[in-house]
């Protein structure tokens, strides 16, 4: 199995790492050649073409800056390690021995819009470049508008060349459709399986749905709620790798966080999991 993730835009540079391996991503040069360009931006215009605050754009403004093409392990951080969003909560890696960080290493892959595919121990520099940013911008020559296009089926192809190592070529796919979208699934010589996460929640107080107006309608019904479903996407690939599984269909029994697998909301490539949340 080939578990595919997003990275996170929270970012942990200063907690050392527990593990002294590392290794370097497969496309530095396709990086430089980016941060190359976006480093010509000022401050104003990465927040404009990123869609961010000023603050957050002097801070990617000065990452860029200081950016460097040598990579050790005293200006860069082990992936896996240096994101802290919602997904690396859920996956609890502290709790990792060294045979889970060798097996991540294999099975695991974290889609970027700066560096492409990495894998696990890959290390990356501080940065924040979403992957549907658009690049149209006069001061970039990059014969690209999107990162979809910058990356083009060079993501694909990488991944079809790591399955080819592996005995089984499934894809679970644990990524955002954001990310996910810079594969082409079309083209991945695999079988691909997503999980989804859905909770229920009750019926709100009659209160509450004085306040909501039409809002409750939407209650008493199974549906994804970002924050919970990044949580159990990266528990689910923490099963994955603790557990070694090589079978689709041992995926079933996850049960992290009072989650279990609900076969009517299910197919064959869809996989849902569902809980009810109390109030």
């Amino acid at each position: 199995m080939l578990i595919l993730i997003s990275p996170a835009k929270t970012l942990d540079f200063e907690t050392p790492a527990p593990i002294e391996y590392f290794s370097q991503p497969d496309f530095l040069a396709d990086t430089a050649r980016l941060v190359k360009q976006l480093k010509q931006l000022s401050a104003s215009e990465v927040s404009s073409l990123m869609k961010i605050s000023d603050r957050l754009g002097e801070l990617n403004s000065d990452r860029f800056r200081t950016w460097q093409a040598d990579f050790d392990d005293a200006n860069a951080k082990q992936a896996l390690l240096a994101f802290q969003g919602d997904v690396y909560q859920g996956m609890q890696v502290d709790s990792y021995q060294p045979a889970d960080f060798e097996y991540a290493q294999e099975h695991l892959r974290i889609l970027s819009g700066l560096y492409g595919v990495l894998r696990p121990l890959d290390l990356i520099q501080p940065y924040r470049l979403e992957m549907g940013t658009k690049l149209a911008h006069a001061k970039l020559d990059l014969s690209a508008n999107t990162l979809y296009e910058f990356w083009a089926d060079k993501l694909t192809q990488t991944l079809n060349q790591q399955l080819e190592q592996l005995d089984q070529k499934v894809i679970i796919n644990l990524a955002s459709n954001e990310y996910f979208k810079a594969v082409k699934p079309n083209l991945l010589e695999a079988e691909i399986i997503t999980p989804a996460f859905k909770d229920w929640k009750n019926d709100a107080t009659p209160r509450r749905r004085q306040a909501q107006g039409n809002a409750h309608q939407d209650n008493g019904k199974y549906k994804i709620i970002s924050f919970y479903a990044k949580k159990a996407r990266g528990m689910m690939a923490s099963y994955i790798i603790k557990n070694r599984l090589a079978k689709i269909e041992d995926l079933q029994d996850f049960a992290e966080a009072g989650y279990s697998y609900n076969p009517e909301l299910s197919d064959s490539k869809n996989l849902t999991f569902t809980r009810q949340l109390e109030d």
